[in-house]
C-alpha cells in the first residue's frame, strides 16, 4: 500500500479508532479501581435503544438526535438501576446487570422490527460499528492533511471524537486532584470539601460521552473493550497512578493500531481470502495484551489499588 492508499483508505480509521480507545481508557481507569467497571459495559449497552428512537423520530441517523437520544437512554437506566437496587434492596452489580442487558434486547428488538436498510444502523453495526467504511475519499495522498477542501471531506465520525477525547482529557486533567483523592480515599474526599457524589456523577458523565461518541463508528465492542483491557492491563504495570494512565493510553493505542492492521492483512497472511472485523480484532488485541500483563506484569500479585502519591 503505497502512501497516498494509506492516507485514503486507512488513515481516517486508524485514528478513529485509536481516539475511540484512549477516550474510553481515559475514564476507564478510575471507574475500574472504584470497581466500578460495569459502568462502562452498561453505558455501551443502554445507548443501543436511545439512538434507534431517535432514528424513529426524526427517521435519520445525525449527530444531536442520536446524542440526545442516547442520554435519555443513559438518564433511564440510571434511574431503573436506581429503582431495582433500592426495591429489591440487592447491590448495586446485580441491578446495572439486569438494566443493561434488557435495554440492549429491546434495542436488538427495535432494529429487528423497523426499517433500518437504507442505513448504517443495524445489530451488526451495533456491535461491530463501521469502522472500515470510514475512508478518506476526497484524500490524494500526505498533502490532504494540510489541505482545507479535503479537510472538508473528512468523516464526520473523526473530528466528533476528536472533541470527544479533547474533553475527556480535559475532564481528567482539571478534575485529577479531586478524582485520585475520592477514588483512594472518599471518606477523607469528604472531609475536605470534595462532593464526591456530583463528581462520581459526572465521571458517569464523561464515560458515557466517549461511549455514544464512539459508538457509532466503533460499536459496542470496542467500546467494553477499551472501558476495561487497557486500564486493567495498566494497573497490573505499576503502584501509581499516574503511570497507569500512560500505561492505558500506550496500551489503548497499541489495541487499536495493532487490532486494525491485523484485521485487514492477518487472515492474507495466513493464507486467507478475506479480512476479518477490525473491531472485534482490536477486542481481541486488547484481551491479549490484558492476559499478558497478567502473567507477566511486574504488579500482578500485589493487592490493592495504585499508591495515590
Amino acid at each position: 500500500m503505497n502512501g497516498e492508499e494509506f492516507v485514503t483508505l486507512s488513515l481516517t480509521p486508524l485514528l478513529i479508532g485509536t481516539f475511540s480507545a484512549i477516550a474510553c481508557a481515559l475514564p476507564g481507569n478510575f471507574l475500574v479501581l472504584r470497581k466500578q467497571a460495569l459502568i462502562g459495559d452498561a453505558i455501551s449497552h443502554v445507548v443501543l435503544p436511545g439512538i434507534v428512537v431517535s432514528f424513529l423520530l426524526t427517521g435519520a441517523i445525525s449527530t444531536w438526535p442520536m446524542m440526545l437520544g442516547a442520554a435519555g437512554a443513559a438518564i433511564v437506566s440510571v434511574v431503573m438501576i436506581e429503582a431495582i437496587r433500592r426495591l429489591g434492596k440487592i447491590e448495586p452489580g446485580a441491578a446495572m446487570g439486569v438494566v443493561f442487558t434488557s435495554m440492549f434486547a429491546a434495542g436488538v428488538l427495535l432494529l429487528e422490527q423497523t426499517d433500518t436498510s437504507t442505513v448504517h444502523l443495524d445489530v451488526e453495526h451495533a456491535l461491530y460499528g463501521n469502522l472500515e467504511s470510514l475512508i478518506w475519499l476526497d484524500a490524494t495522498g500526505w498533502q490532504s492533511v494540510l489541505d482545507p477542501q479535503a479537510l472538508a471531506g473528512l468523516p464526520p465520525e473523526l473530528p466528533r471524537i476528536a472533541m470527544t477525547l479533547l474533553g475527556v482529557a480535559l475532564f481528567t486533567w482539571i478534575f485529577w486532584r479531586p478524582l485520585k483523592i475520592s477514588t483512594f480515599d472518599e471518606g477523607f474526599a469528604r472531609t475536605i470539601g470534595i462532593r464526591t457524589g456530583r463528581l462520581g456523577l459526572a465521571l458517569v458523565i464523561a464515560a458515557a460521552i466517549a461511549a455514544v461518541a464512539a459508538f457509532d463508528a466503533v460499536g459496542s465492542i470496542i467500546v467494553i473493550a477499551m472501558f476495561i483491557c487497557p486500564p486493567a492491563a495498566a494497573r497490573m504495570m505499576t503502584n501509581r497512578l499516574e503511570t497507569q494512565v500512560v500505561w492505558s493510553v500506550f496500551f489503548a493505542t497499541v489495541s487499536a493500531v495493532l487490532g486494525y492492521v491485523l484485521a485487514g492483512y492477518g487472515p492474507l497472511w495466513l493464507g486467507g481470502l478475506n479480512a476479518v472485523s477490525a473491531a472485534g480484532m482490536i477486542a481481541t488485541v486488547s484481551g491479549l495484551i490484558l492476559m499478558i500483563c497478567a502473567i507477566f506484569g511486574p504488579c500482578r500479585t500485589r493487592s490493592g489499588a495504585p499508591n495515590s502519591n
